[in-house]
């Protein structure tokens, strides 16, 4: 088995879990950083304040300076000065101002505000014409970053679960849809629709899943035929039965008003058709079912031939049987237990129908690694559309070849099984001068 749905839920579950959690850290960095800016309007509010204190600080209006910083920070219940300094020479070498600029106090409102600092940072706003700057403690209601927390509890948390949620509805079904077809067609099965199956509803799909599907749809055509066959075993035997039963009551009830010698005759002949009937059908049914492939011993088909000819000639001695056979023909891994029946079945049905003083041909011959035997009567033939189905249970095409009570449909189903057991086949065709001919193909190994 491939595993293709192993593969297929590693590659969803680990490939796409690890790529969707990198992407998901990587969002929510850039979800991070795009919030730790100040607001642009914040920004330009800042700038303005600069602008302001500057323009006060160079008309010299310190007094107005300060009552509006008082007032400032007053309003947005923050820290605010205004900070100047010069760059002293100490020693070594001169230096140029213009290379070292300003020392800075606080942080460029251009710059990202750390989220998790808890203390807001000091801004500096510098003058443009003064060497001074405005310093601000950032106030509270500029500090961005205010709906992080939530942001965050969103992004790895709600996020992956929702996710997750999704992928395993996705998964659920992808798994539950084919095993809910299968409960629905064991359902039908077990109501008795032997015909259900479900690969055919699974569309394209060829994992594990279609697989079960595939051998549940071969368990219920087995299990479906079986079945049919039984049933069909049940109903052709019960038939049969009902002839040779009631020549026997007949038999009982006349046994003792006259003639009691012929009706225990009768009597005797009729409980061993029906016997003969029982065990065939009981053997029928277990080839059926079991199907066995028996692979035991080697056996020479002629040594069979000439044990079944000579039975066959003592049982019908006005027949003439002419061989046409090598002198050893050794097959290997088969069974005599299962050649031997099928064979007698075969010729004991071509000596039955062929008449008294005619001729039964058989020839075996080695064609391309198997052997071909078959079995030509000089009977009145099948016609041709009943040639496939003289092999099933109890089959007649007319009375006109049944011989005297003897049931004629189990004894080449028989021959079939038994050969399909040693990997055999049969078949059936009319031969043009008349009669039917019987051909065997029998592996040599």
């Amino acid at each position: 088995m491939k595993r293709k749905l192993l593969w297929k839920l590693c590659l969803i579950l680990a490939t796409g879990l690890v790529a969707f959690f990198y992407l998901l850290h990587l969002f929510t960095l850039k979800t991070e950083e795009s919030m730790s800016f100040i607001a642009k309007q914040d920004r330009a509010q800042l700038q303005a304040w600069g602008s302001h204190a500057e323009s006060l600080y160079t008309q010299g209006e310190l007094g107005k300076l300060n009552k509006w910083l008082n007032i400032l920070k007053a309003q947005e219940d923050t820290w605010i000065s205004i900070t100047g300094f010069n760059v002293n020479h100490i020693a070594g070498e001169p230096f140029d101002k213009s290379i070292v600029g300003s020392y800075h106090f606080g942080r460029s409102v251009e710059w990202k505000i750390h989220l998790y600092f808890e203390q807001n940072p000091i801004m500096e706003i510098p003058f443009a014409t003064a060497d001074a700057s405005l310093l601000i403690k950032l106030p509270d209601r500029m500090r961005p970053g205010s709906h992080w927390t939530t942001t965050k509890f969103i992004l790895q948390i709600i996020m992956p679960m929702l996710v997750l949620v999704v992928l395993s509805i996705i998964l659920y079904r992808h798994i539950i849809t084919p095993l809910q077809k299968l409960d629905k067609a064991t359902a039908e099965f077990s109501r008795g629709n032997f015909s259900v199956r479900v690969a055919k509803h699974l569309g394209g799909r060829t994992d594990e899943l279609a697989q079960l599907a595939f051998t549940f749809d071969k368990m219920a055509s087995r299990i479906g035929e079986l079945i049919n066959n039984q049933r069909q075993l049940i109903s052709d035997l019960s038939h049969e039965l009902r002839t040779p039963l009631t020549r026997l009551d007949i038999a009982v009830d006349n046994f003792e008003q006259h003639d009691s010698q012929r009706h225990l005759e009768r009597i005797s002949r009729e409980s061993k058709h029906i016997r003969k009937l029982v065990e065939d059908s009981l053997t029928l049914a277990w080839l059926e079912n079991e199907k066995p492939i028996i692979q035991q011993e080697p056996v020479d088909l002629v040594d069979l031939l000439d044990v079944l000819i000579d039975d066959a000639r003592f049982e019908f001695p006005d027949r003439k049987i002419m061989l046409n056979i090598p002198p050893s023909a050794v097959i290997e891994n088969s069974c005599h237990r299962a050649l031997g029946p099928a064979i007698e079945n075969v010729v004991r049905n071509a000596l039955r129908y062929t008449p008294a003083y005619a001729q039964v041909t058989i020839n075996l011959s080695l064609e391309s690694g198997v052997y071909k035997l078959q079995v030509l009567d000089q009977g009145p033939g099948i016609p041709e559309q009943f040639l496939q189905k003289v092999f099933e249970p109890f089959f007649r095409v007319d009375d006109a070849r049944i011989s005297d009570g003897d049931s004629f449909g189990l004894g080449l189903a028989l021959a079939k099984r038994h050969l399909a057991s040693v990997r055999a086949q049969i078949s059936a065709h009319n031969h043009d001068s008349g009669g039917l001919i019987v051909v065997i193909m029998i592996p040599i190994s």
